[in-house]
């Protein structure tokens, strides 16, 4: 597997805990607002780049 790809696939899966943990604080009411933007921001720019990683790395055998 390409270091590329592999790199790409974790950025994605941490950026989509991130916003799954962002958006399940938000639901209860925390009151760490900056905290939380702070990671649903973050969550989003790993999630974008680990996509634009997996999709424009190309297979080489």
């Amino acid at each position: 597997m390409n270091v590329k790809r592999f790199f790409g696939t974790v950025l994605t899966v941490l950026g989509i805990v991130g916003l799954i943990y962002t958006g399940y604080e938000l639901i209860n009411k925390s009151a760490a607002y900056t905290t939380l933007g702070v990671i649903g921001v973050l969550g989003l720019i790993f999630f974008f780049a680990g996509i634009g990683l997996v999709k424009n790395t190309k297979d080489e055998a």
